[in-house]
């Protein structure tokens, strides 16, 4: 991963479960990121407005805002932002869940998952 461009790649982590928050944080900078973590979609929400990221980890399920809520409001507001997420969840899901992930048509990572889907997972988003 350290080959995909010049520069720090960055990537906001929207997740409220702390597991997952410090897997991100430990395992993705030596990948070649700076992680920023949001526990919620309206956090992410002010985060967006603040700063440029290459890679969105959307949490289908998080408080407040969830990731499909999020998504809708980043293809509203930033369109051109959209094609840098990628989703994920744990509980695994209900037919409307599975249809919006299929019509969104990002990538999906279910959880559990382990460290090497998640870098994968990256590098795919990252081309």
């Amino acid at each position: 991963m350290k080959n995909i461009g010049a520069g720090v790649k960055r990537i906001l982590v929207v997740e409220d479960e702390p597991a997952i928050c410090e897997i991100c944080s430990r395992v993705l900078p030596p990948e070649g990121f700076e992680v920023d973590i949001a526990a919620s979609g309206r956090v992410a929400q002010g985060m967006i407005e603040q700063k440029d990221y290459d890679i969105y980890l959307f949490d289908i399920l998080t408080p407040e805002m969830n990731g499909q809520e999020l998504y809708q409001w980043l293809l509203e507001e930033y369109p051109q932002l959209a094609e840098r997420v990628i989703f994920t969840t744990g509980s695994m899901m209900g037919g409307e869940t599975l249809d919006f992930i299929k019509k969104s048509g990002r990538l999906f990572l279910p959880k559990p998952f382990t460290l090497e889907g998640l870098i994968n997972i990256i590098r795919k988003a990252v081309k």
